[in-house]
């Protein structure tokens, strides 16, 4: 394989393994400066088995240097999904110098046909910053009898209760257990029966606290990534839950299934731990693609990337609490605008091109007093090569759709148009970051996201803004492209 080949389709702003299997981030934690990034990785080959955990690391959540493979399977198993915390407090005895980072996951051994798989909760440890890594000798600390689901263990510090927290995906439930000191567990409740989505076994939970946007209000989050199950037009996704967690037990305050993403490439994501109090934020990062088609993804020698950090908040709207999500502001330093597009006005069925042709893009607008019926942007990849995103008005619909973006052939549901059903939308403001093969959108100031893969020749050469029917005015609006003082 050349390096060309290897090198087609990979992202600029996104992180992707230099070769070979990633799925699931895993064990995202900040520590002494740097954002640590594990993964589920298969060294051997670029489609998925023998799960590792890769690792990187980055100072800003954009730039990342890869580094050694951190976990090997051993003889509990394969090391798959879980989370990283720091052990401030020497709870588990593993630090008594200086506070380390302790991995948690899952070990998986295969069935032999007579007996089922076995999943069970073990633990890491690392005393320089992540670089080397020793298995606690009295792995696994939980197992269960007869669940066969049964991991991808995500794990926070309850300062109330000053006790560990774990969330624990067990087949169509979330199980919740807590300990002193990340080794002795004990189980306090059980969250999922007859609520949400349970189209796919439930996946990669992750619970935490998040601030209530302009207020000083506080509520519990829980995400939930449900697999697929070969039936679903949707494929693997990731649905959401808010309420109140009291040290025991979460109680969901809805009764409507919520999705996390509107696209069909962003799951199994989850949140990164010990964010210094002085920053704030709740930073969540996922996986992009999606298991209905993942192993096929026409890239060579490399399968599969992460999606951009984004910032979590909850935003109340009409009595109605929903979680919205934006990329971090680091983003921002690696585009420049290029082109502003404030105050532009396209009239009934009229286009306005737009040259780009850059490695990777950023495009802002905000539609006000629009009365078109429908109105969208084209992202012209070749001459015969585009996506889009347009808005229904009517029906208060957004849809995407990459039937014509490039290689579509190797799935029939990646062709498939994604529609979005707003809530009322009067003005539209749209954010779209474009990068090698990836769009991600966002509507309305992070009130809805749409996250999609598209493989087409090059990035982008144009964007056509276009209205249908009527006549749109764009405020706020402009196109940024790579910023030329940094080097990727």
């Amino acid at each position: 394989m050349t390096n060309q080949e290897l090198q087609r389709y990979r992202p600029n702003l996104h992180f992707a393994a230099k070769k070979n299997w990633l799925n699931d981030p895993n064990g995202l934690v900040y520590f002494k400066g740097e954002y640590h990034l594990f993964f589920q990785y298969n060294p051997h080959d670029s489609v998925w088995g023998s799960m590792h955990w890769g690792h990187a690391v980055s100072k800003d959540l954009i730039t990342w240097e890869e580094l050694d493979i951190a976990l090997y399977p051993d003889e509990h198993g394969t090391i798959f999904s879980g989370s990283a915390v720091v052990d401030w407090n020497n709870t588990t005895g593993f630090f008594p110098n200086e506070p380390g980072l302790v991995a948690i996951f899952t070990h998986h051994k295969d069935g032999n046909g007579e007996t089922p798989p076995k999943q069970s909760q073990s633990l890491a440890y690392s005393s320089d910053n992540g670089r080397t890594w020793f298995k606690y000798e009295g792995n696994p600390v939980l197992s269960h009898k007869t669940k066969v689901d049964f991991r991808d263990p995500k794990v926070f510090w309850n300062m109330k209760t000053s006790k560990w927290i774990m969330s624990l995906a067990t087949g169509q439930t979330i199980t919740f257990y807590s300990s002193p000191n990340l080794i002795d567990w004990q189980f306090e409740s059980e969250f999922g029966e007859n609520v949400g989505s349970h189209d796919g076994v439930w996946e990669c939970p992750d619970l935490f606290k998040l601030k209530v946007e302009g207020t000083g209000e506080e509520k519990w989050v829980l995400l939930v990534s449900i697999g697929d199950n070969g039936i679903s037009e949707t494929g693997s996704c990731t649905q959401y839950f808010i309420g109140d967690f009291d040290g025991s037990v979460f109680r969901a305050e809805h009764d409507d299934i919520r999705w996390l993403d509107h696209g069909r490439d962003n799951y199994a994501g989850v949140s990164f731990s010990d964010i210094p109090e002085e920053d704030g934020r709740r930073i969540y990062l996922g996986w992009m693609s999606n298991w209905r088609y993942a192993n096929e993804v026409p890239t060579e020698g490399w399968r599969n990337q992460m999606t951009i950090p984004r910032m979590l908040q909850i935003r109340k709207i009409e009595g109605k609490y929903i979680v919205i999500q934006y990329p971090v502001a680091e983003l921002d330093t690696y585009f420049e605008r290029s082109g502003d597009i404030h105050g532009l006005e396209i009239n009934n069925s009229e286009t306005k091109v737009f040259e780009v042709n850059e490695p990777y893009l950023e495009l802002f607008m905000n539609i006000l007093n629009s009365d078109a019926d429908q109105f969208g942007i084209t992202l012209n990849h070749t001459q015969t090569q585009s996506t889009t995103i347009e808005y229904d008005a009517s029906n208060d619909v957004i849809t995407l759709n990459r039937e014509k973006s490039g290689k579509v052939e190797f799935s029939e549901m990646f062709s498939l148009e994604k529609r979005l059903k707003m809530d009322n939308s009067k003005n539209v403001q749209l954010r779209v970051i474009v990068d090698t093969f990836s769009i991600e959108v966002f509507v309305n100031d992070g009130a809805y996201a749409i996250t999609s893969l598209v493989y087409p020749d090059q990035t982008c050469e144009t964007v056509a803004i276009y209205s249908q029917n009527g006549k749109i005015t764009v405020e706020n609006g402009c196109i940024a492209t790579p910023n030329k003082t940094l080097t990727i």
